[in-house]
Protein backbone atom coordinates (compact mmCIF):
# COMPACT_ATOMS: atom_id res chain seq x y z
CA UNK A 1 0.00 0.00 0.00
CA UNK A 2 1.19 3.20 -0.83
CA UNK A 3 0.98 6.69 1.04
CA UNK A 4 0.30 9.63 -1.42
CA UNK A 5 1.41 13.27 0.05
CA UNK A 6 -1.19 15.62 -1.84
CA UNK A 7 -0.29 19.79 -2.13
CA UNK A 8 -3.91 21.24 -1.13
CA UNK A 9 -2.62 24.29 -2.96
CA UNK A 10 -2.58 22.52 -6.32
CA UNK A 11 -3.89 19.43 -5.94
CA UNK A 12 -0.88 17.47 -6.93
CA UNK A 13 1.18 14.79 -5.51
CA UNK A 14 4.23 15.73 -4.07
CA UNK A 15 5.60 11.79 -3.26
CA UNK A 16 4.49 8.42 -2.77
CA UNK A 17 5.36 6.33 0.19
CA UNK A 18 5.27 2.94 1.40
CA UNK A 19 3.23 1.78 4.30
CA UNK A 20 5.77 -0.37 6.59
CA UNK A 21 4.94 -3.45 7.24
CA UNK A 22 4.01 -4.95 10.75
CA UNK A 23 6.85 -6.76 11.11
CA UNK A 24 8.82 -3.47 10.34
CA UNK A 25 6.96 -2.00 12.84
CA UNK A 26 7.44 -4.35 15.89
CA UNK A 27 11.19 -4.25 15.17
CA UNK A 28 11.50 -0.53 15.77
CA UNK A 29 9.00 -1.12 18.99
CA UNK A 30 11.44 -3.98 20.11
CA UNK A 31 14.12 -1.07 19.42
CA UNK A 32 12.71 1.71 20.96
CA UNK A 33 12.00 -0.53 23.99
CA UNK A 34 15.79 -1.26 23.94
CA UNK A 35 16.97 2.36 23.38
CA UNK A 36 14.56 2.98 26.91
CA UNK A 37 16.79 0.60 28.97
CA UNK A 38 19.80 2.60 27.96
CA UNK A 39 18.22 6.35 27.45
CA UNK A 40 16.61 6.12 31.28
CA UNK A 41 19.90 6.08 32.71
CA UNK A 42 21.85 9.24 30.72
CA UNK A 43 22.48 11.60 33.15
CA UNK A 44 19.49 14.91 32.82
CA UNK A 45 22.10 17.47 31.82
CA UNK A 46 22.87 15.43 28.97
CA UNK A 47 19.89 15.29 28.01
CA UNK A 48 18.72 18.53 28.46
CA UNK A 49 22.00 19.30 26.17
CA UNK A 50 20.64 16.88 23.21
CA UNK A 51 17.90 19.31 22.96
CA UNK A 52 19.54 21.96 22.76
CA UNK A 53 21.34 20.65 19.57
CA UNK A 54 17.66 19.75 18.23
CA UNK A 55 17.35 23.77 18.85
CA UNK A 56 20.12 24.27 16.85
CA UNK A 57 19.20 22.20 14.34
CA UNK A 58 15.46 23.01 13.93
CA UNK A 59 16.78 26.75 13.48
CA UNK A 60 19.85 25.78 10.74
CA UNK A 61 16.94 24.41 8.33
CA UNK A 62 14.16 26.25 9.31
CA UNK A 63 13.44 27.26 5.72
CA UNK A 64 13.39 23.97 4.46
CA UNK A 65 11.33 22.21 7.39
CA UNK A 66 8.38 25.33 6.34
CA UNK A 67 8.57 24.73 3.15
CA UNK A 68 7.62 20.70 3.58
CA UNK A 69 4.80 21.82 5.56
CA UNK A 70 3.50 23.65 3.31
CA UNK A 71 3.60 21.51 0.54
CA UNK A 72 1.75 18.74 2.68
CA UNK A 73 -0.70 20.71 4.36
CA UNK A 74 -1.00 24.50 3.41
CA UNK A 75 -0.32 26.57 5.80
CA UNK A 76 1.25 29.76 5.17
CA UNK A 77 4.95 29.76 4.68
CA UNK A 78 5.00 32.42 7.66
CA UNK A 79 3.50 30.57 9.86
CA UNK A 80 5.32 27.64 9.22
CA UNK A 81 8.32 29.12 10.10
CA UNK A 82 6.98 30.89 13.27
CA UNK A 83 6.46 27.30 13.76
CA UNK A 84 9.52 25.45 13.51
CA UNK A 85 10.89 28.72 16.20
CA UNK A 86 8.65 27.59 18.52
CA UNK A 87 9.54 24.19 18.28
CA UNK A 88 13.23 25.38 18.86
CA UNK A 89 12.19 27.73 21.63
CA UNK A 90 10.37 24.77 23.48
CA UNK A 91 13.38 22.48 23.42
CA UNK A 92 15.02 25.21 25.27
CA UNK A 93 12.31 26.34 27.16
CA UNK A 94 12.68 22.57 29.09
CA UNK A 95 16.12 22.18 28.77
CA UNK A 96 16.45 25.07 30.90
CA UNK A 97 13.57 24.18 33.82
CA UNK A 98 13.36 20.13 33.53
CA UNK A 99 16.18 20.02 36.26
CA UNK A 100 13.70 22.57 38.40
CA UNK A 101 10.86 20.68 37.26
CA UNK A 102 11.61 17.49 38.02
CA UNK A 103 13.17 18.00 41.43
CA UNK A 104 12.50 15.35 44.10
CA UNK A 105 9.56 16.50 46.56
CA UNK A 106 9.86 16.22 50.32
CA UNK A 107 6.89 15.45 52.24
CA UNK A 108 6.44 15.47 56.03
CA UNK A 109 4.87 11.68 57.14
CA UNK A 110 4.86 9.27 59.62
CA UNK A 111 8.46 7.67 58.78
CA UNK A 112 12.29 8.94 58.91
CA UNK A 113 12.23 10.01 55.16
CA UNK A 114 9.61 10.39 52.68
CA UNK A 115 10.29 11.31 48.84
CA UNK A 116 8.12 11.51 45.62
CA UNK A 117 10.37 10.89 42.67
CA UNK A 118 9.82 11.12 39.40
CA UNK A 119 10.81 8.30 36.85
CA UNK A 120 10.06 7.02 33.38
CA UNK A 121 7.63 4.33 32.17
CA UNK A 122 9.26 3.32 28.67
CA UNK A 123 8.12 3.46 25.36
CA UNK A 124 5.18 6.00 24.65
CA UNK A 125 2.92 6.07 21.08
CA UNK A 126 2.02 9.17 19.89
CA UNK A 127 -0.74 9.51 17.46
CA UNK A 128 0.13 13.12 15.97
CA UNK A 129 -2.43 15.74 13.66
CA UNK A 130 -1.43 17.37 10.30
CA UNK A 131 -2.32 20.66 11.38
CA UNK A 132 0.60 21.43 13.14
CA UNK A 133 3.02 18.83 11.82
CA UNK A 134 6.54 20.01 13.60
CA UNK A 135 4.48 21.50 16.75
CA UNK A 136 2.37 18.88 17.73
CA UNK A 137 5.23 16.27 17.40
CA UNK A 138 7.14 18.60 19.61
CA UNK A 139 5.04 19.60 22.35
CA UNK A 140 4.46 15.59 23.04
CA UNK A 141 8.19 14.62 22.24
CA UNK A 142 9.97 17.18 23.82
CA UNK A 143 9.07 16.51 27.80
CA UNK A 144 8.02 12.87 26.86
CA UNK A 145 11.96 12.01 26.26
CA UNK A 146 13.49 14.25 28.27
CA UNK A 147 12.16 12.31 31.48
CA UNK A 148 13.98 9.12 30.11
CA UNK A 149 11.05 7.83 28.22
CA UNK A 150 11.72 7.02 24.31
CA UNK A 151 9.02 7.69 21.78
CA UNK A 152 7.24 5.99 18.80
CA UNK A 153 5.69 8.86 16.17
CA UNK A 154 2.49 7.42 14.35
CA UNK A 155 2.19 10.98 12.39
CA UNK A 156 -1.25 11.48 10.31
CA UNK A 157 -0.94 10.13 6.25
CA UNK A 158 -0.85 14.01 5.16
CA UNK A 159 2.13 14.47 6.32
CA UNK A 160 4.60 11.65 5.65
CA UNK A 161 7.51 14.02 4.55
CA UNK A 162 7.33 16.10 8.22
CA UNK A 163 7.42 13.06 9.86
CA UNK A 164 10.26 11.65 8.70
CA UNK A 165 12.35 14.93 8.90
CA UNK A 166 11.32 15.01 12.39
CA UNK A 167 13.34 11.60 12.99
CA UNK A 168 16.39 13.29 11.18
CA UNK A 169 16.32 16.12 13.40
CA UNK A 170 16.70 13.80 16.52
CA UNK A 171 19.47 11.93 14.81
CA UNK A 172 21.22 15.11 13.26
CA UNK A 173 21.38 16.17 17.12
CA UNK A 174 23.15 12.95 18.15
CA UNK A 175 20.14 10.98 20.16
CA UNK A 176 20.78 7.63 20.66
CA UNK A 177 18.74 4.94 17.79
CA UNK A 178 15.76 4.47 18.59
CA UNK A 179 14.75 6.85 21.40
CA UNK A 180 12.68 8.95 18.80
CA UNK A 181 10.88 6.89 16.43
CA UNK A 182 8.88 7.63 13.13
CA UNK A 183 6.35 4.95 11.19
CA UNK A 184 4.25 5.20 8.30
CA UNK A 185 1.57 3.01 9.53
CA UNK A 186 -2.13 1.98 8.88
CA UNK A 187 -4.83 2.37 11.59
CA UNK A 188 -4.72 -1.43 12.30
CA UNK A 189 -1.02 -1.33 12.63
CA UNK A 190 -1.81 0.99 15.40
CA UNK A 191 -3.91 -0.87 17.17
CA UNK A 192 -1.15 -3.31 17.88
CA UNK A 193 1.47 -1.14 19.62
CA UNK A 194 -1.86 0.06 21.47
CA UNK A 195 -2.12 -3.85 22.82
CA UNK A 196 1.47 -4.70 23.12
CA UNK A 197 2.79 -4.91 26.19
CA UNK A 198 5.75 -2.63 25.49
CA UNK A 199 3.74 0.79 24.86
CA UNK A 200 3.67 2.06 28.46
CA UNK A 201 0.97 5.28 27.25
CA UNK A 202 -0.50 6.52 24.34
CA UNK A 203 -0.75 10.72 23.75
CA UNK A 204 -2.95 11.25 20.66
CA UNK A 205 -4.03 14.98 19.39
CA UNK A 206 -6.70 14.99 17.14
CA UNK A 207 -10.40 14.63 16.46
CA UNK A 208 -12.86 13.63 19.77
CA UNK A 209 -14.65 10.72 18.21
CA UNK A 210 -10.69 9.05 17.13
CA UNK A 211 -10.14 10.51 20.99
CA UNK A 212 -13.05 8.22 22.28
CA UNK A 213 -11.88 5.13 19.89
CA UNK A 214 -8.09 5.64 20.99
CA UNK A 215 -8.79 6.19 24.84
CA UNK A 216 -11.24 2.79 24.51
CA UNK A 217 -8.45 0.58 23.14
CA UNK A 218 -6.28 2.25 26.05
CA UNK A 219 -8.29 1.40 28.72
CA UNK A 220 -8.74 -1.94 27.32
CA UNK A 221 -4.98 -2.69 27.94
CA UNK A 222 -4.73 -0.72 31.18
CA UNK A 223 -2.45 2.26 28.83
CA UNK A 224 -2.14 5.73 30.33
CA UNK A 225 -3.75 8.32 27.86
CA UNK A 226 -3.04 12.08 27.52
CA UNK A 227 -6.09 13.14 24.92
CA UNK A 228 -5.72 17.07 23.49
CA UNK A 229 -8.86 16.74 21.13
CA UNK A 230 -11.25 19.07 19.42
CA UNK A 231 -12.45 22.77 20.48
CA UNK A 232 -15.12 25.37 19.64
CA UNK A 233 -12.84 28.46 21.64
CA UNK A 234 -15.40 31.06 22.55
CA UNK A 235 -14.17 34.87 21.94
CA UNK A 236 -16.36 37.20 24.15
CA UNK A 237 -16.18 40.84 23.63
CA UNK A 238 -17.47 43.22 25.89
CA UNK A 239 -19.20 46.67 25.30
CA UNK A 240 -16.23 48.51 26.58
CA UNK A 241 -13.21 47.66 24.32
CA UNK A 242 -11.07 48.96 21.70
CA UNK A 243 -12.80 47.55 18.94
CA UNK A 244 -10.08 48.14 16.23
CA UNK A 245 -7.42 46.17 18.81
CA UNK A 246 -10.01 43.31 19.16
CA UNK A 247 -10.53 43.21 15.48
CA UNK A 248 -6.45 42.88 14.87
CA UNK A 249 -6.72 39.55 17.18
CA UNK A 250 -9.90 38.07 16.65
CA UNK A 251 -8.55 38.12 12.47
CA UNK A 252 -5.14 36.39 13.69
CA UNK A 253 -7.39 34.49 16.52
CA UNK A 254 -10.11 32.53 13.86
CA UNK A 255 -7.85 32.54 10.58
CA UNK A 256 -4.34 30.82 12.13
CA UNK A 257 -3.37 28.43 9.84
CA UNK A 258 -6.08 28.88 7.92
CA UNK A 259 -8.36 28.24 10.45
CA UNK A 260 -7.37 25.01 11.16
CA UNK A 261 -6.43 25.17 14.68
CA UNK A 262 -8.44 23.52 17.70
CA UNK A 263 -7.75 26.24 19.62
CA UNK A 264 -8.97 28.95 16.80
CA UNK A 265 -11.61 31.24 18.01
CA UNK A 266 -14.62 29.74 16.22
CA UNK A 267 -17.74 31.64 17.97
CA UNK A 268 -17.23 34.96 18.41
CA UNK A 269 -20.15 36.28 21.52
CA UNK A 270 -20.59 40.10 21.12
CA UNK A 271 -22.18 42.26 23.61
CA UNK A 272 -25.42 43.49 21.51
CA UNK A 273 -24.27 47.26 21.88
CA UNK A 274 -21.47 47.05 19.38
CA UNK A 275 -21.90 43.68 17.41
CA UNK A 276 -22.83 45.53 14.08
CA UNK A 277 -19.67 48.07 14.61
CA UNK A 278 -17.35 44.73 15.25
CA UNK A 279 -18.69 43.13 12.47
CA UNK A 280 -18.47 45.68 10.40
CA UNK A 281 -15.38 46.28 10.78
CA UNK A 282 -13.89 42.40 11.34
CA UNK A 283 -15.91 41.72 8.31
CA UNK A 284 -13.90 44.42 6.65
CA UNK A 285 -10.31 42.87 8.06
CA UNK A 286 -11.22 39.39 7.21
CA UNK A 287 -12.52 40.43 3.66
CA UNK A 288 -8.77 42.30 2.91
CA UNK A 289 -7.01 39.11 4.06
CA UNK A 290 -4.69 37.90 0.93
CA UNK A 291 -6.23 34.24 0.07
CA UNK A 292 -3.21 32.04 -2.48
CA UNK A 293 -0.28 29.70 -2.57
CA UNK A 294 0.74 29.42 0.81
CA UNK A 295 4.20 29.08 -0.50
CA UNK A 296 3.85 32.98 -1.05
CA UNK A 297 5.32 34.86 1.59
CA UNK A 298 2.27 37.84 1.70
CA UNK A 299 -0.21 35.03 1.56
CA UNK A 300 -2.68 34.58 5.01
CA UNK A 301 -4.97 32.18 4.22
CA UNK A 302 -3.66 28.92 1.94
CA UNK A 303 -6.06 25.92 1.22
CA UNK A 304 -7.98 23.48 3.55
CA UNK A 305 -5.36 21.08 3.77
CA UNK A 306 -7.14 17.72 2.11
CA UNK A 307 -10.06 17.14 0.11
CA UNK A 308 -12.24 15.52 3.23
CA UNK A 309 -11.97 18.78 5.06
CA UNK A 310 -12.59 21.00 2.09
CA UNK A 311 -15.76 19.08 1.94
CA UNK A 312 -16.07 18.98 5.49
CA UNK A 313 -16.25 22.94 5.71
CA UNK A 314 -18.39 23.64 2.52
CA UNK A 315 -21.16 21.93 3.81
CA UNK A 316 -21.20 23.67 7.16
CA UNK A 317 -21.41 26.87 5.04
CA UNK A 318 -23.84 25.58 2.73
CA UNK A 319 -26.09 24.14 6.28
CA UNK A 320 -25.37 28.01 7.22
CA UNK A 321 -26.13 29.88 4.00
CA UNK A 322 -29.48 27.08 3.45
CA UNK A 323 -30.70 28.24 7.20
CA UNK A 324 -30.63 32.31 6.46
CA UNK A 325 -27.35 33.12 7.84
CA UNK A 326 -26.06 36.41 6.69
CA UNK A 327 -22.67 36.42 5.39
CA UNK A 328 -20.81 39.54 5.73
CA UNK A 329 -17.97 38.53 3.39
CA UNK A 330 -16.85 34.95 2.56
CA UNK A 331 -17.62 32.02 2.10
CA UNK A 332 -17.19 31.14 -1.29
CA UNK A 333 -15.41 28.23 -3.09
CA UNK A 334 -12.50 29.46 -5.29
CA UNK A 335 -12.93 28.16 -8.89
CA UNK A 336 -9.58 27.16 -9.38
CA UNK A 337 -7.15 24.09 -8.56
CA UNK A 338 -6.60 23.78 -4.75
CA UNK A 339 -8.69 23.39 -2.07
CA UNK A 340 -9.51 26.74 -1.59
CA UNK A 341 -12.57 28.47 0.78
CA UNK A 342 -12.58 32.44 1.49
CA UNK A 343 -12.63 33.57 4.79
CA UNK A 344 -16.04 34.59 6.56
CA UNK A 345 -18.25 36.50 8.90
CA UNK A 346 -21.52 35.29 9.20
CA UNK A 347 -24.38 36.70 11.57
CA UNK A 348 -28.13 35.84 12.21
CA UNK A 349 -27.05 32.79 13.27
CA UNK A 350 -28.43 30.20 15.90
CA UNK A 351 -27.71 27.28 17.33
CA UNK A 352 -29.17 24.56 15.35
CA UNK A 353 -26.68 25.64 12.53
CA UNK A 354 -23.76 22.99 12.05
CA UNK A 355 -21.43 26.40 12.49
CA UNK A 356 -22.55 26.60 16.08
CA UNK A 357 -22.77 23.04 17.20
CA UNK A 358 -20.21 21.52 15.53
CA UNK A 359 -15.89 22.32 15.39
CA UNK A 360 -15.66 24.45 12.35
CA UNK A 361 -12.09 23.61 11.09
CA UNK A 362 -11.86 26.34 8.51
CA UNK A 363 -11.67 30.57 8.75
CA UNK A 364 -16.22 30.80 9.30
CA UNK A 365 -16.51 33.10 12.06
CA UNK A 366 -19.89 33.11 13.74
CA UNK A 367 -21.26 36.58 15.71
CA UNK A 368 -23.45 36.08 18.31
CA UNK A 369 -25.22 38.57 20.72
CA UNK A 370 -25.66 39.01 24.86
CA UNK A 371 -26.58 41.71 27.15
CA UNK A 372 -25.39 40.25 30.27
CA UNK A 373 -22.86 38.64 31.78
CA UNK A 374 -24.39 35.95 32.84
CA UNK A 375 -25.83 35.11 29.42
CA UNK A 376 -22.13 35.74 27.64
CA UNK A 377 -20.88 32.67 30.02
CA UNK A 378 -23.86 30.92 29.45
CA UNK A 379 -23.55 30.98 25.75
CA UNK A 380 -20.14 30.57 25.75
CA UNK A 381 -20.19 26.99 28.19
CA UNK A 382 -23.17 25.94 25.88
CA UNK A 383 -21.11 23.55 24.22
CA UNK A 384 -19.38 19.89 24.42
CA UNK A 385 -15.77 21.17 23.84
CA UNK A 386 -13.63 22.92 26.86
CA UNK A 387 -10.84 23.82 25.23
CA UNK A 388 -9.66 27.45 25.05
CA UNK A 389 -11.86 30.50 25.39
CA UNK A 390 -10.70 34.46 25.63
CA UNK A 391 -12.30 37.38 26.98
CA UNK A 392 -11.71 41.17 26.16
CA UNK A 393 -12.28 44.44 28.15
CA UNK A 394 -10.32 46.93 29.25
CA UNK A 395 -12.28 46.23 32.82
CA UNK A 396 -9.56 43.19 33.79
CA UNK A 397 -11.87 42.63 37.20
CA UNK A 398 -14.92 42.05 35.16
CA UNK A 399 -13.04 39.84 32.57
CA UNK A 400 -11.14 37.59 35.20
CA UNK A 401 -14.72 37.17 36.63
CA UNK A 402 -16.02 35.98 33.05
CA UNK A 403 -12.84 34.00 32.89
CA UNK A 404 -13.07 32.13 36.17
CA UNK A 405 -16.46 30.88 35.40
CA UNK A 406 -15.84 29.61 31.78
CA UNK A 407 -15.83 25.36 31.22
CA UNK A 408 -12.08 25.33 29.33
CA UNK A 409 -8.50 24.57 29.89
CA UNK A 410 -7.12 27.73 28.90
CA UNK A 411 -8.76 31.08 29.45
CA UNK A 412 -6.70 34.26 28.12
CA UNK A 413 -7.60 37.83 29.09
CA UNK A 414 -7.07 40.32 26.13
CA UNK A 415 -4.90 37.76 23.72
CA UNK A 416 -6.17 35.09 21.58
CA UNK A 417 -5.31 31.47 22.57
CA UNK A 418 -2.13 30.10 22.59
CA UNK A 419 0.20 27.45 23.42
CA UNK A 420 3.60 28.47 25.62
CA UNK A 421 5.50 26.29 27.15
CA UNK A 422 5.44 27.37 30.36
CA UNK A 423 1.68 26.84 30.96
CA UNK A 424 -0.02 23.58 31.21
CA UNK A 425 -1.85 22.83 27.70
CA UNK A 426 -5.47 20.98 27.72
CA UNK A 427 -9.10 20.66 27.94
CA UNK A 428 -12.00 19.32 29.84
CA UNK A 429 -15.19 17.98 28.52
CA UNK A 430 -15.23 16.79 25.16
CA UNK A 431 -11.97 18.41 24.74
CA UNK A 432 -9.24 16.20 26.33
CA UNK A 433 -8.21 14.41 28.94
CA UNK A 434 -4.24 15.09 31.04
CA UNK A 435 -2.04 18.38 30.27
CA UNK A 436 0.74 18.74 27.89
CA UNK A 437 3.57 21.23 28.06
CA UNK A 438 4.89 23.54 31.28
CA UNK A 439 5.39 21.10 34.19
CA UNK A 440 2.46 19.32 34.45
CA UNK A 441 3.00 17.96 30.84
CA UNK A 442 6.27 16.95 31.91
CA UNK A 443 4.94 14.77 34.80
CA UNK A 444 2.16 12.62 32.54
CA UNK A 445 4.47 9.76 31.31
CA UNK A 446 6.04 9.27 34.80
CA UNK A 447 5.93 6.64 37.62
CA UNK A 448 5.08 9.71 40.41
CA UNK A 449 6.78 7.19 43.09
CA UNK A 450 6.56 7.64 46.80
CA UNK A 451 9.81 6.63 48.66
CA UNK A 452 8.88 5.97 52.02
CA UNK A 453 11.95 5.15 54.95
CA UNK A 454 11.58 4.40 58.70
CA UNK A 455 14.48 3.77 61.39
CA UNK A 456 14.99 0.27 61.89
CA UNK A 457 14.09 -0.52 65.49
Amino acid sequence: MKIYSINPASESVNKEYDYMSSETIMELLDQSQNAFEEWRKVDLKEKCDLFKKVATVLRNDKQRYAELMVKEMGKPIKQAIAEVEKCAWTCEVYADRTEDWLRDEIVNADGKEHIVIFQPLGVILSIMPWNFPFWQVFRFAIPSIIVGNTSILKHSNNVPGCALEIEEVFTKAGFPNGVFTSILSSHQNVGILIESDVVQGISLTGSTDVGAKIAELAGKHLKKVVLELGGSDPFIILKDVDIDFVVKNAVFGRTQNNGQSCIAAKRFIVHSSIIDQFGQKFAEAIGNLKVGDPINPEVDIGPMANIGEFELIKSQIDDAKNNNAKFLTGGEVLDQPGYYVTPAVVTNVNSNMRIIKEEVFGPVAPLIAFETEEEAIKIANSTEFGLGASVWSKDEELARRIAINLQAGSVFVNSFVKSDPRMPFGGVKKSGIGRELSKYGLKEFVNVKGLNIYSHN
